[in-house]
């Protein structure tokens, strides 16, 4: 589809690594985990629990009246804006630019706030539960503080579309860009899932990665043979996207160029990913960026660490790539971030962005005995250089077989 050109003019993150977008990657690329044990406090959780969680305060950078209108994952939205907006050069007076859109990703919104109000009513056998709770637990709210704190005025759009929420969202300020409906878009997702109800769910789907021999930074292997399981993380990522023209009119420094989303829906199974369905999403990424596959350099995959997901992509990069799959290096950095689910798109795309960027591909750590069903150059343990490197690809699919797929390329 041809249309107005879409650059990365900024990057805000908040992460399992910190928030130096340089140095988290620097940090990824030398394949430091940031996942730990952390004590949970709930017998039947177990004593600790596998996390890649943030020691996250953000009370020198938010109000402290305005913390209590935000939820977890709201308040981490609003600061990784905030050193988007700061990196890009867009920041006024503590303002973004007004006419900016907001495309936000979020799995599950204010999780913490609803597993508080249902202790209240439930175990507390009281009825005064906040009235804040409700505004506080939409998926909405990262977008709306974003748009509240920093004075926008754009359209606000909020995906939830669990773990495909904030590919989707950067894919369609992408698409808004490009058919000129917007000129400048905040963009990215923000998740806070990391309270006791939330977790234990998570542990009854039977997805949960246990904890390895060598550590629990060892613990999330994707493509390795020992693998069992994710581990959950927290966080969010922002992404300024603009237009050439107005980048340009602004002497703005270029990070990467976005030129492609695909997306697709499986239709088969609620947690069963399909071949068939990831392959047609990045089939339809490709197509919408009008470059061949045999372009990509690096596939920043989405490979979670569960014994059933990774092969079904490995498998769907082969249908794609054909003859030259063998050619393209294939990384999970959930491996040493973790899953952050709506939010794990974003900050995935801006690892890829600066992969591009610095023509550096970051690794899968903890991959020691390589899956033969994964037999793909999935870049062990340490990142390498990439002197060619023009085009990569960043895969988010979803529970419920939401499929999703960047293309970016090297500016």
């Amino acid at each position: 589809v041809s249309g107005r050109r879409v650059f990365v003019t900024g990057l805000g993150l908040v992460s399992p690594h910190g928030e130096d977008p340089a140095k988290i990657f620097e940090r990824i690329c030398l394949g430091e985990s940031a996942i730990r044990l952390v004590q949970s406090g709930v017998p039947e959780l177990g004593t600790d629990v596998l996390l890649a969680s943030i020691d996250f305060e953000p009370g020198d950078r938010i109000n402290k009246a305005d913390l209590l209108f935000m939820a977890r994952a709201a308040q981490m939205a609003v600061v990784a804006t905030r050193n988007a907006l700061e990196d890009s050069g867009l920041m006024a007076d503590g303002r973004g630019p007004e006419e900016a859109g907001v495309y936000m990703g979020c799995g599950l919104g204010g999780a913490e706030i609803l597993q508080r109000s249902y202790r209240t009513y439930f175990e507390r056998h009281s009825r005064r539960v906040r009235p804040t709770t409700v505004p506080l637990i939409m998926a909405s709210g990262p977008a709306s503080q974003v748009c509240m704190r920093f004075g926008i005025r754009g359209p606000a759009q909020t995906y939830s579309i669990a773990c495909a929420s904030s590919s989707v969202a950067i894919g369609e300020a992408f698409r808004s860009i490009r058919d000129g409906h917007s000129d400048v878009v905040i963009a990215g997702g923000a998740e806070a899932m990391l309270n006791d109800g939330s977790v234990a769910a998570w542990q009854a789907v039977g997805v949960i990665a246990k904890e390895h021999t060598d550590g629990a930074g060892a613990s999330c292997r994707p493509f390795d043979l020992e693998r069992t399981g994710l581990v959950l993380g927290e966080g969010a990522a922002t992404l300024i996207l603009e237009s050439e023209e107005r980048a340009a009119a602004r002497g703005a420094e270029l990070l990467a160029e976005i030129i492609g989303f695909g997306a697709s829906s499986d239709a088969h199974k609620l947690t069963e990913p399909s071949v068939e369905g990831q392959e047609r999403a990045m089939r339809n990424a490709l197509e919408d960026a009008g470059v061949p596959a045999d372009a990509v350099g690096y596939i920043n995959a989405h490979a979670t660490g569960t014994p059933a997901g990774d092969p079904v992509e490995i498998d769907a990069i082969k249908r794609v790539f054909g003859a030259t799959a063998q050619r393209v290096a294939v990384s999970s950095t959930k491996s040493m971030h973790g899953h952050l689910v709506g939010a794990s798109g974003a900050l995935e795309c801006a690892i890829a962005a600066m992969a591009l960027h610095e023509r550096r591909i970051p690794p899968t750590a903890n991959l020691t005995v390589p899956d033969p069903a994964c037999d793909l150059d999935c870049v062990a343990h340490v990142g390498r250089d990439a002197p060619d490197l023009e085009a990569a690809l960043s895969n988010s699919f979803a529970f419920g077989g939401s499929n999703a797929t960047l293309v970016l390329r090297r500016v």
